[in-house]
């Protein structure tokens, strides 16, 4: 699987990345075997860039994570963690995380993007993936927290990575704005942008990514399926959009695109995977991955490219952005409409 490396850094991610979050509990119990299997399919797959979180499952995605990488030559892989959430112990359990996760809440996480802060996040990072080192570290949705994460978060990790203890930096959020702010005024390498620069928002194209070009930064994409509503060839009333049931004008769009992207040959979760990759500041799209299974069909379906004409004739359409860039070299597949075969 091809890598890109991100500027002015010694990190090369895998075009494909693991999103660890799933493994962590989200939504529902996944048992042990089941993650370990996942990570190991990804691994024979070529995927060598994994993320993870102490927010995701309070621990528990960094534990099964670094379990299953411990093994693995530590060279040959890039590992993101980040901060900004410290778990503590929690004074008033009730049995069950109140935060999409099915753990037990004997922990709560507590924010905080303070110097102190953020250097005990990476220790206790590295006790639960019994890690060497973090490849990449993000500041974990600073929304409310910006000006201390700006003035003391961004500064300690960039004190860590001229020190050569971590190879980047950024920040990782749901909104573009901000990430953008950290791009243009700060020491951010690189950022994690969910579910902004999508086929059915590419609001980032008014921030974030061309203030990744115009400094030379980087930007991971993930939440591609924005929340599920993508993941389907044919989209259906009552799918997630952004957590949230998706409305019926988001799903007849998202039919749309289907139906041209079935014309092309190819489907609507593999369109997808590959539009982030249409802009040159994207550097990985990193998919949440629960089981074997769904790791071997979203490499498949990275795999396959996305034919010659889609992203001209989602323009022509109205479907998506008309300033959304057309793919790089090397990014499409070769394949034409049916209707357009000159066999």
């Amino acid at each position: 699987m091809r890598r890109h490396q991100i500027p002015r850094t010694p990190v090369e991610v895998t075009e494909l990345g693991f999103g660890a979050s799933v493994i962590g509990n989200l939504y529902r119990v996944t048992a042990p075997e089941a993650a370990a299997a996942a990570v190991d399919t990804a691994w024979d797959a070529g995927i060598r860039y994994f993320d993870t979180a102490p927010h995701y499952g309070l621990g528990l995605s960094e534990r099964r994570l670094g379990a299953a990488l411990r093994d693995r030559p530590r060279a040959e892989y890039v590992v993101s963690s980040k901060a900004g959430r410290l778990l503590v112990p929690n004074e008033h359990p009730r049995g069950v995380d109140d935060q999409g996760f099915v753990v037990r809440d004997d922990l709560r996480r507590h924010w905080d993007f303070s110097r102190d802060g953020v250097l005990r996040s990476l220790e206790e990072t590295l006790e639960r993936t019994g890690l060497d080192r973090l490849d990449v570290v993000y500041l974990h949705d600073p929304d409310d927290h910006w000006r201390q994460a700006a003035d003391e978060a961004m500064p300690a990790l960039a004190e860590l990575r001229d020190q050569g203890v971590i190879g980047a930096i950024g920040a990782g959020m749901n909104q573009s704005a901000m990430l953008a702010r950290f791009l243009r005024e700060s020491a951010a390498d690189v950022v994690m942008l969910a579910g902004r620069y999508t086929l059915l928002d590419q609001s980032a194209l008014d921030d974030v990514l061309p203030a990744a070009q115009a400094h030379g930064k980087s930007v991971v994409a993930v939440g591609v399926f924005n929340s599920g509503l993508l993941s389907e060839d044919r989209p259906a009333e009552g799918m997630k959009y952004d957590y949230r049931d998706a409305p019926t004008e988001l799903v007849q769009r998202a039919l749309a695109i289907a139906e041209v992207c079935e014309r092309y040959g190819t489907t609507l979760p593999a369109a997808a995977i590959g539009f982030p990759r249409t802009h040159p500041a994207v550097v990985n799209v990193t998919l949440g991955m629960r089981t074997a299974e769904q790791v071997r069909r979203n490499v498949e379906l990275h795999a396959r490219g996305v034919p010659d004409g889609l992203w001209d004739e989602l323009r022509a359409q109205g479907l998506i952005r008309a300033d959304v860039p057309t793919a790089r070299h090397g990014d499409r597949s070769p394949r034409t409409p049916p209707s357009q075969s000159t066999e």
